[in-house]
């Protein structure tokens, strides 16, 4: 198997995403403990096992999807639908990418463990056979989208609270505009494998409609740190911003129904988070010291 066949298969991009927020909310969650210092080999830790047990549950999804995989043109060209691959082959390594993670991050903390063996299970065995069902896969899909944050909190702190719920939330609602305008980029290709992951399964109105009403959510739930004061105006401030152009990007969308306008909102969602958690951990980091 060759290297790109493994990033393929991992879906690197997308588990770098994940890792990347995760280890954003322990150090959020190692300035809530008592001397507020960073155990960095534990950050590594949650790092390396957080990337695996991401990886695992990518893999699982492609072994079950590996028929479907062949019909869709962004993925046919992935190890297992492609025959580089088997997917016994492609088990076996999720399992041992799954054991090796959950064991790290299980060496953390126990919570910590529990909640990236759920994460993996609601993704590969209820998010992944749904899509094909109902555009719920996308309510449901984003419990394991958002549970990232909360596991890296949990890593550093032992304990979920206030600071980790609102990880939590903003990631949360932030998953719908994301996967929704992806699924508005992708929905022809999405056809051929069957999946109903736009709102209302398919380009319209109300799937634009939606997408813009959850967009307004976020906007308040992307204010609770300042709101609870775990943030200042630093963070209150380029939130607002972030969704404010968040929003009209969904408004555009919502205007003209059009592909185009659908990609920039999905790249809008590829800046959007990252920039507000790291605000909140820059901001946050002031607060406590």
């Amino acid at each position: 198997m060759k290297g790109s066949d493994f990033s393929k298969l991992i879906k690197t991009r997308l588990t770098f995403l994940v890792t990347f927020s995760a280890s954003i909310a322990f150090l959020i969650g190692s300035k809530m403990t008592g001397n507020g210092d960073i155990n960095w080999y534990n950050w590594g830790k949650l790092i390396v096992g957080g990337f695996l047990v991401t990886s695992a549950a990518n893999c699982f999804n492609e072994v079950i999807e590996k028929d479907l995989d062949k019909l869709m043109k962004r993925t046919m060209d992935r190890p297992m639908p492609a025959g580089r691959m088997t997917t016994g082959q492609g088990l076996v390594l999720g399992l041992f990418m799954g054991i090796m993670g959950t064991y790290l991050l299980g060496s953390l903390n126990i919570l910590t463990g529990l909640l990236s063996v759920f994460s993996v299970l609601l993704y590969a065995f209820a998010y992944t056979p749904l899509k094909q069902k109902s555009p719920i896969a996308v309510f449901v899909g984003a419990f394991p989208g958002a549970l990232p944050p909360l596991i890296g909190y949990v890593a550093a702190h032992g304990k979920i609270d206030e600071v980790a719920v609102i990880l939590f939330l903003i990631q949360f609602v932030w998953q719908f505009p994301h996967f929704w305008a992806i699924a508005w980029v992708l929905d022809d290709d999405y056809k051929l494998a069957g999946f109903r992951l736009l709102p209302t399964g398919k380009r319209d109105v109300g799937s634009a409609v939606i997408t813009f009403v959850l967009l307004i959510v976020l906007l308040p739930v992307s204010l609770l740190p300042t709101i609870y004061n775990f943030g200042g105006y630093w963070v209150g401030g380029v939130s607002l911003l972030c969704s404010l152009i968040f929003l009209y990007q969904g408004f555009v969308l919502l205007r003209t129904r059009e592909i185009k306008a659908a990609r920039q909102l999905m790249f809008g969602s590829f800046f959007y988070l990252p920039v507000v958690q790291l605000m909140f951990l820059f901001d946050f980091i002031g607060k406590v010291k």
